[in-house]
């Protein structure tokens, strides 16, 4: 007997010869302890038992059967083998992302001492539905349920504080009433820390929560359950949830389905969670229902054309007027000289006017750090990462200047390496310099930071959110954490300092995205109570994006990037895949990518854009080339899949490509 196994390298599988005495109790889905290369050995899953040995090869004998069960299901295997082939990433790459660290270790099952998470909740029964929907969310409900009987996928497109999760949760308990399992969907690890206490006391132990802050042992709890007779109802989780076991999965929620963050990166498989979790659920003929306030062009698109289904929740909760957007023209101020650090006359007003009025202030700054970077004023040298082709990010509180692309750290030179002067300056506002400025402004306000730095802890979500509900904090500061979905009662006043960040940033969804995020976080004001106010500092006050936002006119920006989208033909007019080329010496990478490009062009035509060095052309020493190929959608995506690897193997069994490497970037964000 041979077995085909997946390990946890970029490879798809290798074949082992299983020993005698493994045979009777082998099976699909089982992890196995495996030697690999002269001394390595690793745990590896079963893909395929068979009796036909490969030719010209000496086989290795697998080492240990780990399990006593299947540790992967017959629908996770062919879920791993869509995403491999969808995103071109290598089936060892979509099992490392999607196992527990833990479970890759090579400890049987049976001696594993864990801690099981699941114990803390067992005694905790659901609760029912702790609200009543209002007229709105009960004409949106059943719309949902009707539009489910001619589409699997519908959008609800509701506006910011209208009890969508309401909604979300009375679906949630219709269909595991129904004896069906349920998976919602959110982008951020910081959103869950809400959503968890509102779940967990309508549906008690019949919750599981799962992202990659917790301990790895709870994950394998998680993980576990879910492969027991007796699973969470419920997985409420982040873009990795999509690949726990489920056993009858009758509804994906896909909560802020906009977001970016379900687009995973770096590393392979470079899915995105909105997309495989569509396909997920197709597997199990379940439905899909995407929420979000600012939909992604590409799915509004496809619900206008009445491939997936629409349903619009227009009010607010209790009717509450959407906040009073007021744009501060600071370019303006600046030249006239009466800004105040990063603060107009304007957003100072109004953060002093809440705070006597005990309310709460939400700050955005979609840029973590003290500055941008610091520079020398006699000559201009700026300290740059030897590693990445980036400037280095100031952090006053560690001062030190960090890379936020690979993670070096340095000291702040004493004098310049170019002049010899000692005289610098910080240029650009990042989280770190806002909240060093509220606390000259206003002294006696407490003051919390959300970002990357402040969260790195499993606890520092949760603290910073219960904090900041409790009124136990002022003024929350915070980059793109801020802006999605969070739900505070007592915030009357958001303010923008910087609302042109994201609108330089050269790519071709950056109006769609600019607009999301301003409207997002716009919608944190005024939840409950009076009418809420932001306070938007622009120097493009004339831009149109920025009266799309004050105006809340989706419908404005949605027609103005589709016409210009398919002008340049971009998506949703096409599908892109991007081809990148990393390799340590600059010359090597530029002549094969050179190549490259030339192979795609005689297969795929003049579809073919670049190569072209990206906007980060260096990144921990590797040199990066980025070749564009913008698919026709009446295209093969099999067969246009098989055309740009049999390339890149062409390339890379040359000499020269040694230590180069290839890898594709499907349906890019």
């Amino acid at each position: 007997m041979y077995a085909d196994i997946t390990l946890p390298i970029p490879f798809d599988t290798f074949t082992y010869l299983v020993p005698p005495e493994l045979e009777q109790g082998i099976g699909i889905g089982m992890r196995v302890l495996v030697p690999f290369g002269k001394n390595k050995s690793h745990v590896g899953v079963v893909i395929r038992l068979h009796d036909t040995p490969p030719t010209g090869v000496q086989l290795k004998r697998i080492d240990t059967l780990l399990d006593e069960r299947p540790s992967v299901t017959d629908q996770q295997l062919t879920f791993w083998k869509w995403i491999s082939h969808y995103y071109m990433s290598p089936l060892g790459d979509v099992y490392k992302a999607a196992f527990p660290a833990i479970m890759k270790h090579d400890a049987p099952e049976k001696k594993r001492r864990r801690k099981n998470i699941v114990e803390k909740y067992e005694g905790m029964l659901a609760g029912g539905i702790q609200h009543e929907l209002n007229v709105h969310q009960s004409a949106a409900y059943q719309k949902i349920l009707e539009s489910w009987n001619t589409h699997d996928i519908t959008l609800l497109h509701g506006v910011t504080s209208s009890g969508k999760t309401e909604v979300y949760i009375h679906l949630i308990k219709k269909f595991i009433d129904e004896g069906h399992q349920v998976l919602y969907l959110l982008p951020e690890i910081a959103l869950t820390t809400q959503i968890t206490d509102r779940l967990r006391s309508v549906f008690g132990n019949e919750l599981g929560v799962y992202h990659s802050r917790f301990p790895d042992a709870d994950r394998e709890a998680v993980y576990r359950k879910q492969l027991s007779d007796n699973p969470y109802r419920v997985i409420l989780g982040v873009r990795s949830s999509i690949f726990l076991p489920f056993k009858d999965l009758g509804l994906v929620i896909v909560d802020e389905e906009h977001e970016t963050s379900f687009k995973q990166q770096d590393p392979a498989p470079r899915y995105h969670a909105r997309s495989a979790s569509i396909m997920l659920a197709r597997q199990y003929g379940g439905k899909v229902l995407l929420g979000t306030a600012t939909p992604s062009i590409e799915v509004y698109k496809l619900s206008q054309e009445g491939k997936y289904g629409y349903v619009r929740m227009d009010r607010r909760f209790s009717n509450i007027e959407l906040p009073e957007i007021e744009v501060v023209d600071i370019k303006r101020l600046k030249f006239q000289k009466r800004m105040k650090g990063s603060f107009s006359q304007t957003l100072l007003d109004s953060i002093g006017e809440t705070l006597r009025d005990n309310g709460q202030v939400i700050l955005f700054q979609n840029r973590r750090g003290f500055s941008s970077f610091i520079e020398c004023k006699m000559c201009g040298w700026v300290p740059r990462c030897e590693h990445c082709d980036v400037s280095l990010t100031y952090h006053k509180k560690t001062n030190s200047l960090t890379c936020h692309y690979c993670g070096s750290t340095y000291t702040v030179p004493e004098r310049c390496p170019n002049c010899e002067t000692s005289d610098f300056m910080n240029v650009g506002l990042g989280t770190e310099k806002i909240e060093e400025q509220v606390h000259t402004y206003f002294p006696d306000a407490r003051v919390t930071r959300m970002d990357l730095d402040t969260t790195r802890s499993s606890q520092s979500y949760e603290r910073i959110i219960h904090a900041f509900s409790q009124h136990e904090s002022d003024i929350l500061i915070g980059t793109q954490m801020v802006s999605k979905g969070l739900d505070f009662d007592n915030v009357k006043v958001v303010g923008i300092p910087d609302a042109d960040m994201m609108l330089n940033i050269p790519d071709f969804r950056s109006y769609e995205r600019t607009f999301q995020m301003l409207a997002q976080v716009s919608g944190r004001a005024g939840r409950k109570g009076k009418k809420g106010r932001v306070i938007l500092q622009t120097r493009s006050a004339d831009n149109a994006i920025i009266s799309q936002v004050v105006e809340n006119d989706y419908d404005g920006m949605y027609r103005t990037q589709l016409e210009e989208r398919e002008l340049f033909r971009y998506p949703p007019f096409c599908r892109l895949i991007y081809v990148y080329l990393r390799h340590t010496d600059f010359r090597t990478v530029d002549h094969l990518a050179q190549q490259t490009a030339k192979l795609m062009r005689e297969a795929l035509g003049d579809r073919v854009l670049g190569p072209d060095a990206p906007l980060v052309s260096r990144v921990q020493s590797m040199h990066i080339r980025k070749i564009i190929l913008k698919m026709q959608l009446s295209d093969s995506i099999t067969t246009t899949r098989q055309v740009l690897q049999s390339i890149a193997a062409k390339v890379l069994e040359q000499p020269i490509a040694n230590s180069l490497r290839i890898y594709f970037d499907v349906d890019p964000q």
